[in-house]
């Protein structure tokens, strides 16, 4: 149970920091020199990109919520698509606060400087996110089976948001945006370890 007070506290953590961090960016935003971002800047592709790769992450916890009754992984599953949820409501709500689309023509990541060589393994839109064909799998599994590869698709999930947050970090101009990329960045990495662990416990590892 101890990974369990763990997953809980940091998800709790995130939530209660998300609100301060919303009122944060709208203070930025109505300061005289605070500067919008503009449609083709890091900041706004930041929040287009990480909104859709979190949107994964949100459906696939709720996949395996279904599909195991271990309460360990449930859990898991619960706290990062709420903590995912509730993020990418703030991203999204960001693009509405600068007047800027929620889409963009420009392939995904095009601010990173990748644009289409974003693309991940067998056609996943961005790296780290499953593929069609992982995401039916991972509806069709129980029991361990399901618990296993929710664990190494999340660690995979895990490391590309992490590849994209600080990408933001290091490109992003509004403080407040680039302080959660860097939250986002330390709390995966942390399930990523946890994962780890948990995956040792079922005899399994990650697949990179």
């Amino acid at each position: 149970m101890r990974f369990a007070g763990l997953i809980t506290g940091a998800a709790a953590t995130a939530l209660v920091a998300a609100g301060a961090i919303t009122y944060a960016v709208a203070a930025d935003a109505n300061t005289q020199d605070a500067k919008t971002p503009t449609a083709d800047s890091a900041d706004a592709g930041f929040a287009r990109d990480m909104a859709v790769h979190h949107q994964q992450a949100v459906e696939m916890s709720y996949i395996v919520r279904d599909r195991t009754t271990n309460a360990e992984v449930r859990r898991l599953a619960y706290d990062i698509a709420q903590t995912q949820a509730n993020q990418r409501g703030m991203l999204l709500g960001w693009l509405d606060l600068w007047g800027l689309p929620k889409v963009s023509a420009d392939p995904p990541m095009t601010w990173m400087g990748m644009g289409d060589m974003a693309s991940g393994k067998d056609g996943a839109l961005m790296p780290g996110m499953a593929t069609n064909a992982e995401m039916k799998k991972l509806g069709q599994l129980n029991g361990k089976q399901a618990e296993v590869f929710y664990l190494q698709l999340m660690t995979d999930h895990h490391k590309g948001g992490i590849h994209m947050a600080e990408g933001c970090v290091a490109k992003c101009t509004v403080g407040v945006e680039k302080r959660l990329a860097q939250g986002m960045a330390d709390a995966q990495q942390s399930e990523i370890q946890l994962m780890a662990g948990m995956l040792k416990e079922r005899g399994a590892a990650p697949r990179s």
